[in-house]
């Protein structure tokens, strides 16, 4: 017998019937420092998969917590009725370091209201996502139309090691028709998107040595180099006057089709007075289709620290956005040959591989991005989605498409421009993510009716 789909309507009644258990059980997994990353306490990770376990069994799912060799994730399933699809829906419970506390307003592991912002560390990446996914389940409850595999992983931020092993082992049971990824954000508030394309990443480290060991500056400089100031130079040769990236071998290209305005970009970088954007091109190829390099720290004396010494060693982290269209095997190569070429003064010059990922395009036509853009455009008020790419990367799209190519993937998420993923005072506009909620539930609605028309 076929599940009868609810009305929108009574979707929306279901929804906003939800929203404050929703909330409260979002504040619940906010106060867990799920952090994956090395030197930190990874059984508060365990209690975040529980957590999520705990919330997945109450939608009336089957779950397990999985683990290959990483962290844990947790897998949840309800079959599809009779003829109607299954759709998997992704996100994450672990979360970012929370860095200097003194940047913060407010504790990052307890959840606070300001402005109507929920502020703390995860609220917006990304266990908000989640239960963005609870709200529909909960909506619908036992009307579920469409059969759900729920992947939680607990190392997104943290580089994903053990995905692509833990999708290889649990292949068969997370076969499904569309893959909704809820781990990016929207054009702005008020304004909904689907993400169609997104950098991919390499990260690595470069120690530059020109000395045994330290010696005495006033005796030496002059004639020896110091490693810092040879590091300094050797990260000034990885971009052009105008601030382009200069390794050789990068792929970039043009062509997106969003207008960013400058005035926007700079408020919501934060972009001090008086400084100017850097590269080449139009904003939204700088941040989307064209690589970008950063140096994301330097291990050198402190200042405070520093004796008259010249710096035997200095070690700088580089993470580079790939373009679309890139290969993260070859950019490495790529890097690496620049730093190695442009060692200065015979410096000694060695990279270090930290991680990669690449970059990937969604070919965003078909009934399912039809399906969604609807669902978008009843929760925003008649507003259309907004197709976008983002400068940022999840590595695991690229994985998700080799390994489930007959599947719909839909890039979907709760940020908005505002809400300082990774930084100090991440928060979650409440507005927005009751929007969300609603356009995941209409959603899963409107993939249970195409899939009756196919059947």
């Amino acid at each position: 017998m076929t599940t009868p789909i609810m009305s929108e309507s009574e979707v929306r009644a279901a929804v906003e019937r939800e929203l404050p258990g929703v909330r409260a059980d979002l504040e619940r997994l906010v106060r867990i420092p799920g952090i994956a990353f090395e030197g930190f306490d990874h059984s508060h990770v365990e209690r975040s998969a529980e957590a999520v376990a705990e919330l997945l069994r109450g939608c009336g799912l089957d779950v397990e917590i999985v683990r290959s060799g990483g962290q844990p994730a947790v897998i949840g399933r309800k079959p599809a009725p009779p003829g109607a699809p299954t759709v998997l829906l992704y996100a994450h419970h672990d979360v970012q370091p929370v860095g200097d506390l003194s940047l913060w307003e407010s504790e990052p592991f307890e959840p606070v209201e300001r402005d109507g912002r929920l502020y703390g560390r995860g609220a917006a990446d990304d266990k908000a996502g989640i239960m963005a996914h609870v709200a529909a389940l909960r909506a619908f409850g036992d009307a579920l139309p469409v059969g759900v595999v729920l992947f939680i992983e607990g190392e997104e931020e943290y580089g994903s090691d053990s995905l692509e092993r833990l999708l290889a082992e649990h292949q068969d049971e997370l076969a499904s028709d569309v893959i909704v990824i809820a781990d990016s954000g929207n054009w702005d508030i008020g304004v909904p998107a689907l993400t169609t394309s997104l950098r991919g990443i390499v990260n690595c480290f470069v120690e530059v040595r020109t000395l045994e060991h330290a010696v005495h500056s006033g005796m030496f400089g002059g004639a020896v180099p110091d490693a810092l100031t040879a590091l300094v130079r050797l990260l000034a040769t990885l971009h052009t006057d105008a601030g382009d990236v200069a390794v050789d071998g990068l792929v970039g290209r043009e062509g997106a089709s969003v207008d960013y305005p400058e005035d926007r970009v700079r408020a919501e970088a934060g972009l001090a007075e008086g400084v100017q954007f850097i590269g080449t091109g139009r904003i939204t190829d700088r941040l989307w289709t064209k690589p970008a390099l950063s140096v994301l720290g330097i291990d050198a004396p402190a200042t405070g620290e520093a004796p008259n010494a010249l710096v035997p060693a200095a070690k700088a982290k580089l993470s580079v956005r790939l373009a679309p269209g890139d290969d993260s095997k070859r950019a490495y190569a790529a890097l690496r040959a620049h730093l190695e070429k442009h060692a200065p003064w015979g410096a000694q010059v060695t990279a270090t591989f930290e991680h990669d990922g690449d970059p990937c395009v969604i070919e965003a036509s078909g009934p399912m991005f039809d399906a969604a853009r609807s669902a978008f455009r009843t929760a925003w008020d008649g507003t259309d989605p907004v197709d976008i790419g983002i400068g940022g990367s999840i590595p695991f799209i690229a994985t998700f498409q080799e390994m489930f190519p007959q599947a719909t993937i839909l890039v979907t998420g709760v940020e908005d421009p505002h809400a300082r993923a990774h930084g100090p005072n991440e928060s979650l506009h409440l507005g927005e993510f009751a929007r969300v909620c609603l356009s995941e539930a209409l959603l899963l609605a409107n993939v249970a009716r195409v899939g009756t028309e196919r059947s």
